[in-house]
């Protein structure tokens, strides 16, 4: 009929268009059989390349899935952990650093070891800063109220003698990272001195070990109108001596009194020589050149009075000796690799007592400094009349009594001036950090 479509494949009048041409007609009118496969080939090709995107699809979709549970079981392990306390914190000991600030290098050294705690995943660690009022008793004993497994004294041996007054008793362990001139208990625990990062290594990683701590009081401090031996009395031209110290004059506290308070030192006190040595050292001088400074302030009492002194050890009678000086010690090693008493061991619950004695000037000094360096190879000088020696005793308890006050000392800390001083020991009464022992080469 006329103005209705027909069946594909048919051929159709309009009035108006004339004949009209059915699609498959037209398709292979315009196809050949060749294009037409080549389409058919195309259609082909596109459905594998959707399923082969539609598979990939699916082994993501797989692999996240199985990523996702893995996540979810991590998660609930984690909770899990977390209700039992089990929960996964830094490892290892709280440290504690009690630090010196006028220290050269302190304030990059904080830096640098908060970062290297930080580094080995450590607790954060407790820092605390002596001051002129409180050197580190206080500030160690608040270390240790915080919590503190190991508390380290930053600094030089007046940092180390404070710490160590607030850890002796306490059972737990200090360590060293030494900063100071003379660093004598790190030398004689063989820390080293110059590399950090070997001193950080040993207080990590090194063992702990009990040590003797020595006492030292002053009985009878100098009269307060006592003039220094090597002090000019004062004149109404020079105007009043005023020999109490003031918390910021250490030369002021050298010649004072001495205070009648119990130190402690940890490896050699002395009165006399030594002590005026020390007393001497030019604190510049010190920070520019170390522990040389004090054989150059040394160099300017070598022609000090000798010393009448009474000694007491332990229950003995008294002995009276003219000498130059007095040491008490703990261990044995002093900066420069000299071995001032090489018997003397930190652990053995008694202390060595070396007396010192030079006659003639500078050849006696010259003949002791040989005596010195002979010991330390354990090689002794018996000869007859000596102009310079050494000797050397042991005892638990010293009493030292001089006729005109001296200089004191404790570990390179001038107490100020005294006519008698008693000195003891505490066995293994401090724990400290050391190296763990070497193994000898073949």
């Amino acid at each position: 009929m006329q103005g209705y479509p027909l069946a594909a494949g048919h051929v159709a009048h309009h009035p108006a268009r004339g004949t009209t041409v059915g699609p498959a007609a037209r398709r292979g009118a315009v196809e050949g059989p060749r294009a037409y496969r080549v389409r058919m080939g195309l259609e082909g090709w596109l459905l594998t390349a959707a399923l082969v995107v539609a598979l990939v699809a699916l082994g993501l979709t797989l692999v996240l899935l199985r990523q996702h549970a893995a996540l979810r079981a991590e998660l609930a392990a984690r909770e899990a952990a977390s209700s039992s306390g089990d929960v996964s914190v830094p490892s290892g000991p709280r440290l504690a650093f009690v630090a010196n600030p006028s220290k050269n290098g302190a304030a990059a050294i904080k830096v640098s070891l908060l970062a290297r705690c930080a580094a080995e995943k450590l607790p954060e660690p407790v820092w605390l800063e002596t001051t002129i009022e409180d050197p580190g008793v206080g500030q160690t004993r608040e270390a240790l109220s915080r919590g503190a497994d190991l508390v380290v004294a930053v600094g030089g041996d007046g940092t180390v003698r404070a710490v160590a007054e607030g850890m002796v008793g306490t059972g737990k362990p200090m360590a060293l990272f030494p900063l100071g001139t003379g660093n004598l208990l790190a030398r004689n625990l063989d820390i080293s001195v110059t590399d950090r990062e070997e001193a950080f290594r040993i207080l990590l990683d090194g063992t702990d070990r009990s040590i003797d701590v020595g006492w030292l009081q002053v009985l009878t401090p100098a009269p307060v109108d006592d003039v220094a031996p090597d002090e000019p009395p004062a004149t109404e031209a020079a105007g009043p001596r005023h020999l109490a110290p003031g918390p910021h004059d250490p030369e002021a506290a050298a010649l004072a009194p001495a205070d009648t308070t119990k130190h402690i030192f940890l490896v050699i006190a002395g009165l006399g020589f030594d002590a005026a040595m020390v007393a001497d050292a030019d604190a510049t001088l010190k920070s520019k050149v170390g522990w040389i400074a004090y054989f150059l302030a040394g160099a300017r009492h070598l022609h000090g009075r000798r010393l009448d002194m009474t000694i007491t050890l332990d229950d003995h009678p008294p002995v009276q000796a003219r000498l130059r000086t007095l040491m008490v010690g703990n261990c044995g090693k002093l900066p420069g690799g000299i071995t001032l008493i090489p018997d003397a061991l930190i652990d053995d619950g008694v202390h060595d007592v070396a007396a010192i004695d030079t006659r003639g000037g500078i050849m006696g000094w010259a003949q002791l400094f040989g005596e010195v360096v002979l010991q330390g190879f354990g090689l002794k000088n018996d000869l007859p009349n000596k102009i310079g020696r050494i000797d050397h005793a042991r005892a638990e308890r010293v009493l030292l009594h001089v006729e005109r006050a001296e200089q004191v000392q404790v570990d390179g800390d001038v107490l100020g001036r005294a006519v008698e001083v008693r000195t003891w020991v505490e066995p293994l009464a401090l724990v400290v950090r050391a190296p763990i022992p070497r193994l000898s080469t073949r």
